[in-house]
């Protein structure tokens, strides 16, 4: 699957946008079928950043969104600014 296919577009809330600057943390709407592994392949692979972890949940819409952490060596508001969240 394309990486444009897995990550669809970033959830920005006032909680997530909040969760960039705190945890390093980004948060993506992501299609239903794909495993964290996909994810983790995609993510870094556009963005060129390391990921340390990666929790899923579906929403109450029935979609699914990832909650991306970063390594400490990459700055989760560094990639906030190239998707025009920040």
């Amino acid at each position: 699957m394309d990486a444009y296919e897995v990550l669809k577009y970033p959830n920005m809330t006032e909680k997530n946008v909040s969760l960039v600057e705190k945890e390093n943390k980004i948060v993506f709407i992501v299609d239903k079928r794909v495993k964290k592994e996909d994810i983790k392949r995609a993510f870094e692979e556009l963005f060129k950043v390391k990921i340390e972890k990666i929790n899923t949940s579906i929403t109450r819409e029935g979609r699914k969104k990832a909650f991306i952490k970063l390594k400490k060596e990459f700055a989760a508001a560094d990639v906030a600014v190239k998707l025009g969240m920040i």
